[in-house]
């Protein structure tokens, strides 16, 4: 028979006198935790608020508690499967396996969703006058070239010329120099230099600075529409919801000056087939831009342009608002949320 193991009498308080030391080396105090048992649909959601209470950020616990309460009714409201659950977890899982130094899935994930022009609109309100902001996408890299005043961000070849200028300035109309400048595109195939899996050094990119009187100019390729990638998770689940995949025709600027809101925004040729069925809701009728064609041979090699060939040209000056305009703005388009 075998013999019987029975556990030391004081077995259960070593027990806890440990778990207790390891809760406090984190500083959790066990005997302050409610008692999560025998939980179902109807106790899941109170306990974990009620377990989330002891967080010391304020700002987290309420975020926190909002997340979990709206991912709970959805649950309950959909009645969503377990094999159902399961396929959303794996598609999660394959969004993160596309991610890399120079792409973000899950910057497409919430372009798509809607929910980076929602955070974009809410958090980056403007006042009149100045220019609109817009969703930063999932191309933006740190790894442009400086460039000179009317330099080419565009190797030759990449596409049809284009002359970009303008001046940076407050909402007053005051030039600002100094302004760091970044700006990418695709070139005349669609393709970011990211998405060429032979990118040596970034192409149809680039940082510039303002001038004294705040003007800025650079040369580049005329922008056309062009898919969002389609290779991944993200890409897939737009298809299968029925709509198109591609992006109207544009030209991202990012424009970051001491003592002035950074604005991260893009411009977008009139006449673009999807101007109005954006895939990531970025299109803002006062981003929308004409371009004109430049004919002038003596103009086209004074601005640079090999044989003094044709070009369109883009003339957009750019309105910085400053932190306290931005916040006054904000005031106005933020909802009055209770933090409890």
């Amino acid at each position: 028979m075998a013999s019987k193991i029975t556990a030391p009498a004081d077995y259960k308080t070593e027990m806890m006198l440990e778990a207790n030391r390891r809760a406090h080396e984190h500083g959790i105090d066990l005997s302050k935790l409610p008692q999560l048992l025998d939980m179902n649909a109807d106790t899941i959601t109170d306990n974990v608020h009620a377990i989330n209470a002891n967080c010391t950020n304020d700002r987290m616990k309420f975020v926190f508690k909002h997340l979990v309460q709206h991912l709970h009714d959805f649950v309950r409201e959909t009645s969503i499967t377990t094999e159902e659950w399961m396929s959303a977890l794996e598609f999660l899982k394959d969004t993160g396996k596309m991610c890399s130094d120079i792409r973000h899935e899950y910057i497409l994930l919430s372009d798509v969703l809607g929910v980076s022009s929602l955070v974009d609109s809410l958090n980056h309100a403007k006042p009149p006058g100045a220019t609109e902001a817009c969703v930063l996408g999932p191309f933006f890299t740190e790894d442009a070239h400086e460039f000179q005043e009317g330099d080419s961000i565009a190797s030759e070849g990449k596409g049809e010329y284009l002359y970009v200028h303008g001046k940076v300035t407050d909402t007053k109309g005051k030039p600002i120099p100094g302004a760091i400048i970044d700006t990418w595109e695709t070139d005349g195939h669609g393709l970011y230099d990211t998405q060429y899996a032979d990118r040596t050094e970034p192409d149809c990119r680039g940082r510039l600075f303002s001038a004294g009187d705040g003007s800025y100019a650079f040369r580049a390729v005329v922008p056309v529409s062009y898919p969002i990638p389609s290779d991944g998770p993200v890409g897939k689940m737009v298809s299968a919801l029925g709509r198109h995949v591609f992006r109207p025709a544009h030209l991202h600027m990012q424009i970051d000056a001491q003592g002035y809101e950074k604005l991260t925004t893009a411009f977008y040729p009139r006449g673009d087939p999807y101007l109005y069925s954006d895939a990531v809701f970025g299109v803002h009728s006062s981003l929308i831009v004409d371009l004109e064609s430049v004919t002038d041979k003596e103009l086209s090699l004074k601005r640079g342009f090999k044989d003094g060939k044709p070009h369109m040209e883009l003339h957009r000056d750019i309105v910085l608002a400053t932190p306290e305009e931005g916040l006054a703005a904000r005031k106005t388009s933020m909802p009055a949320v209770k933090q409890e």
